[in-house]
């Protein structure tokens, strides 16, 4: 893949940019401890993915707090706990607070000097604002849930992605889809004809961790272990 013709990145946050299991894992791990649930963080994300995405299916103009501490009670139905309002709110709440991924800010940085970049997100925009605190991104366009009302994998992020393009003289062929998660990212960006790059977080670990495993097909054209190898490669081929 020649890097140097593209001229636009459009980018996943969460699972890519920003550290969301350990987020997550952040409020479910003493959760369990506190319910006698001797369960592993691996363990506990794995239960509350799917819930999380039916959630987002069932309900696609929830604000992504809501959705948290919806999926968060349906974790605890299917493990046998009842979750309080108090430890839901809580979830909710902790979006800014999810770490970013070492690399992350830097590898922006240096891809910003050769592309325009595009968050493409599946969560509010206070929530992603508290993030880029951390991020310090220079984004020519975000687009959130909350400005679509609905969450990848369906194709609302696509079609208004496709009017931001527009917007900022971008042909479409000109663009590249960044995303750790295949489910919500790579799945649809097959589908949409989009090139793709998958950056893949859980490479030292097996499963599917918070991602559901992917309902679709899906492909990508090159595969990295983080921000920082996808930045190297970039400023490689430049």
């Amino acid at each position: 893949m020649d890097l140097t013709k593209y001229q636009a990145l459009s980018f996943d946050c969460y699972g890519t940019l920003i550290d969301w299991e350990t987020g997550i894992a952040a409020v479910l791990s003493p959760w369990a401890r506190s319910e006698g649930l001797e369960l592993s963080d691996e363990e506990l994300l794995l239960a509350y993915g799917d819930q999380e995405a039916a959630v987002e299916l069932e309900t696609p103009s929830a604000l992504y707090p809501d959705v948290l501490a919806a999926a968060f009670r349906r974790t605890g139905e299917a493990l046998g706990r009842p979750v309080s309002d108090e430890w839901a709110q809580r979830l909710g709440s902790s979006v800014p607070d999810w770490p970013a991924f070492p690399d992350s800010a830097d590898a922006l940085a240096r891809l910003a000097s050769h592309y325009r970049l595009i968050i493409l997100s599946n969560v509010h925009r206070a929530g992603f604002a508290g993030s880029n605190r951390q991020l310090r991104g220079e984004f020519a366009a975000i687009i959130t849930a909350e400005d679509v009302g609905a969450y990848k994998p369906a194709e609302n992020h696509f079609r208004a992605l496709d009017a931001k393009l527009g917007e900022l003289s971008v042909p479409r062929t000109a663009l590249l889809h960044v995303a750790q998660s295949l489910f919500h990212d790579h799945v649809p960006a097959k589908r949409e004809g989009l090139p793709s790059v998958w950056i893949n977080r859980r490479r030292d670990r097996p499963g599917w961790g918070a991602t559901p495993q992917p309902s679709g097909d899906y492909g990508f054209d090159l595969e990295f272990g983080s921000m920082a190898e996808f930045a190297d490669a970039v400023d490689k081929a430049f």
